[in-house]
């Protein structure tokens, strides 16, 4: 069961230095005050308190803590976690992103070993695995994903695994060894809509990033696929659409869509809050259009609700193809 939880070396500290060095020639960018349908209780229940002491007693570093996710109190409370491996370093700036980025360190061999014994430890039911984007990585480090999804099946076979990959630009075999690996569920996030990649995801490009997807159904087509948008960087409202109908024919399964939200003043800006109104229209298009499952809210997030989306997602693939039999 899952959201946003990570495990990087603690040497990384911020406190070793700045945090976004490589985003000092944005301009700044004054934070929004966010909407009423954005806010969210500070978190006070004693379950998040013991993940709290569970991730610090491990040695772990949080993107929920990091990202200052909205959704911290809630999922924490429920000890729900995600693992984000191959350090805490990006090699890409996104310019949404609030995860470090520079000259990564090298590879922990003993990371796979040290998250399947965190799953167990926690006793989840589902977990999402994530990572940095590792271009100075031959294969990107899909080989250590595929042995972090070894790991976790041998020491908690009943554990079901989404895993959240880069986009592998350029490094041929590199989706390959990570769908042989067989995660129950494969998540690409395109982040935003194609003209904004530029100024939004100047690293990736957005048709590679769709036909990554593509890829995964063709390897595998019994593998779930996912992938996730922000909204309110200034994209046009058919833009969206026509990036679900993009999805739709890579068949992707399942769509996330949430409200963008500024890390800081160097961060891109926020355009406008897009309203839960917006949201849940949306979320009937989408459905319309033929996604399995949807989830679109101001305060979604790619693997919040991960573990009970992930029920959802089979119990429509059987309904699906119940209909199918019974036609």
């Amino acid at each position: 069961m899952v959201t946003l939880l990570d495990t990087v070396t603690q040497g990384n500290s911020q406190a070793e230095r700045p945090r976004h060095p490589e985003k000092a020639h944005r301009p700044d960018n004054p934070i929004q005050r966010k909407p009423a349908w954005i806010r969210v209780k500070a978190p006070t229940s004693p379950v998040y308190r013991e993940t709290q002491q569970v991730v610090r007693s491990n040695n772990l570093v949080t993107v929920c803590e990091e990202a200052g996710c909205p959704n911290i109190g809630e999922c924490w409370s429920k000890k729900h976690a995600s693992f984000m491996i191959l350090g805490d370093t990006c090699t890409r700036a996104c310019a949404f992103c609030n995860v470090r980025t520079g000259m990564p360190g090298p590879v922990d061999p003993k990371e796979p070993t040290g998250v399947a014994e965190a799953v167990a430890t926690m006793g989840l039911e589902h977990v999402v695995i994530t990572s940095v984007d590792r271009d100075d990585l031959a294969d990107g480090g899909a080989g250590h994903f595929a042995e972090v999804i070894q790991a976790i099946r041998e020491r908690a076979p009943s554990t079901t695994i989404e895993v959240l990959t880069p986009d592998f630009l350029r490094k041929p075999g590199a989706l390959e060894t990570v769908v042989r690996a067989r995660p129950d569920v494969f998540n690409h996030n395109l982040e935003t809509v194609p003209s904004k990649y530029l100024t939004v995801r100047p690293g990736a490009r957005y048709f590679h990033s769709i036909r990554l997807l593509q890829q995964v159904k063709e390897i595998d087509p019994s593998m779930f696929t996912k992938s996730g948008i922000m909204v309110g960087l200034g994209e046009e409202r058919n833009e969206v659409l026509q990036l679900m109908d993009d999805l739709r024919t890579a068949d992707v399964d399942f769509l996330t869509i949430g409200q963008y939200l500024q890390p800081s003043s160097k961060h891109h800006a926020v355009a406008r809050f897009v309203t839960p109104d917006e949201f849940t229209a949306f979320e009937k298009i989408a459905y319309a259009k033929g996604f399995l499952k949807v989830s679109a809210s101001p305060l979604t997030r790619s693997s919040h609700h991960a573990g009970e989306d992930f029920a959802d997602l089979k119990r429509a693939r059987a309904a699906k193809l119940g209909q199918a039999a019974s036609a």
